[in-house]
């Protein structure tokens, strides 16, 4: 009973590990020379010939991933989208 109760309490360890892992990390590539956001701890890689270069994160939300994208200074500007206008000159 003993062990059964031990091995419910590891795998319940490992679950709560395991989710902690979720997030968004903002990277910097050196082929697209953007940054991204992506959705997987990345592999800074960049001193071994690979793209990656810098990575910061996790981070809880897509909003706080794009809010730390736009303080990195080697953040490239992303242009957000216009808003919908009201189309004002709509004859009826």
């Amino acid at each position: 009973m003993k062990s059964l109760l031990l091995a419910g309490a590891m795998i319940a360890a490992t679950a709560t590990c395991a989710a902690a892992q979720g997030g968004y990390w903002v990277v910097g590539n050196n082929a697209t020379g953007k940054c991204e956001i992506v959705t997987s701890n990345p592999v800074i890689n960049a001193q071994v010939g690979g793209d990656i270069w810098f990575g910061t994160g996790p981070y809880q939300s897509n909003d706080d991933a794009r809010l730390a994208r736009s303080t990195i200074a080697q953040c490239p500007p992303v242009p957000e989208p216009p808003a919908a206008a009201p189309d004002e000159q709509k004859r009826e």
